[in-house]
């Protein structure tokens, strides 16, 4: 058999489920923050609107790589789910389009509110538009089914991102069950990390903030815990798996990037901070965002790794591989061996005789 690094899939797909899980888990805790921890306008506004604006960016980035364009208009029909319910990429082009709507409508009654929106030129007088002060007075009314609405569909798009990748049979690393909870988990902390910043360095309300950062660094650190929990078990599992998953381990357990840049620097300080602000406090909020920021870092690095590490397996070399023989009969030894071709590694076994 042989093994070879997919290398379709690079940055620009990290980007998108970076993006994705970060601003569906933003929307997501900013509306329970606001129905059930401690209403604030503003930390609503930053959350959902920055949501709407990752998700529109990452969305774009996996719009430009499409093979058929046009084919978006079929994913967009929420009818699609019955016709297809095991496409997942439906039901995350159907969560997104819905959380992006009911958050929208959810910051309504605060974008009214809001001087700055209420002045823009184009923006001022949308919100000043009949319909949308009829539709700011019903989430007004509804506040909490609106906020579960958005909720549900932020929880769903980021569950969608481990599934989407999951769904991918022929990388072993990807194709279990650990990757939809290991994005979800990282989604949710990567969220909080940025609420945190956005709560830190631009309301910076200690007052009216203190509540809700307190809330979300206690979260944070247990969310870390978690990811590092599950990150270890995934390497057990890979490395009692198949050949093809052992492949990815070697690839991510040998890489720098992975070990220093993801592992210690983007989880295990970040944690450490976290956990002595929990336990004794910081003076002042640079130690906090210092480690919000490395969270966010750790976070786009596990999925970029994640997709560097997938390895193919297949029966035939791949294009461009013309300098393997086949082994001899009885052949014992088999020593992993990596060779690059074509701006990918190649990993298959050297042979020699038993």
């Amino acid at each position: 058999m042989y093994y070879a690094t997919q290398d379709i899939w690079t940055w620009w797909l990290a980007i998108y489920l970076f993006f994705g899980g970060m601003g569906a888990a933003s929307v997501s805790v900013t509306c329970l923050t606001d129905m059930y921890l401690k209403p604030h306008r503003e930390l609503v506004l930053w959350g959902n609107l920055s949501g709407f604006v990752m998700l529109s960016l990452g969305s774009s980035l996996l719009f430009i790589h499409l093979l058929h364009h046009t084919a978006v208009i079929n994913v967009l029909n929420p009818m699609v789910l019955l016709r297809k319910p095991d496409a997942w990429i439906a039901w995350g082009t159907q969560f997104i389009t819905w959380m992006m709507i009911w958050s929208l409508v959810y910051s309504l009654p605060y974008l009214r509110q809001t001087k700055l929106f209420m002045e823009m030129p184009l923006v001022g007088k949308i919100l000043d538009w009949g319909p949308v002060i009829w539709l700011a007075n019903l989430a007004s009314r509804f506040h909490k089914p609106i906020g579960w609405l958005a909720t549900i569909n932020g929880v769903g798009t980021v569950v969608y991102t481990g599934l989407l990748l999951q769904s991918f049979p022929a990388v072993a690393l990807w194709h279990n069950p650990g990757v939809p909870v290991l994005f979800t988990i990282s989604g949710f902390s990567t969220s909080l990390a940025f609420l945190l910043l956005i709560l830190v360095l631009v309301i910076r309300d200690e007052a009216a903030t203190h509540e809700i950062k307190i809330f979300y660094e206690r979260a944070d650190v247990i969310l870390i815990a978690a990811e590092l929990v599950v990150i270890f078990s995934f390497f057990q599992y890979m490395k009692q798996g198949s050949e093809s998953a052992r492949h990815s381990a070697t690839l991510l357990w040998t890489n720098m990037g992975w070990l220093v840049g993801f592992l210690i620097f983007g989880l295990i300080v970040p944690l450490l901070i976290e956990l002595k602000g929990v336990v004794k406090g910081w003076r002042g909020h640079g130690a906090i965002a210092v480690a919000a920021s490395l969270v966010l870092c750790g976070g786009y690095l596990l999925r970029y790794y994640m997709l560097e590490a997938g390895v193919y397996e297949r029966p035939y070399p791949p294009h461009g591989y013309s300098s393997y023989r086949d082994p001899p009969s009885g052949a014992a030894d088999r020593t992993t061996v990596l060779v690059p071709i074509e701006n990918r590694q190649v990993l298959t076994a050297k042979h020699g005789d038993g």
